[in-house]
């Protein structure tokens, strides 16, 4: 992912997140979804695929 589209980025951090910075991040794109700490968010993000995050959050919701 280009450092423009990041740079550009509006990040998003959960609705169930205390207002601390000790969550993750998400900022959505067309086809990926680039996921940071927002305690270090000068570190590069983790980037995935959308099918990807689905998966992931559909195997954490099952348990």
């Amino acid at each position: 992912m280009k450092d423009l589209e990041l740079a550009e980025a509006q990040w998003q951090k959960s609705s169930y997140s205390g207002g601390a910075n000790n969550c993750v991040e998400l900022a959505i794109f067309v086809d990926r979804v680039a996921i940071r700490d927002s305690k270090c968010p000068e570190q590069a993000p983790l980037i995935l695929s959308r099918a990807d995050v689905r998966t992931f959050i559909g195997g954490v919701r099952e348990g």
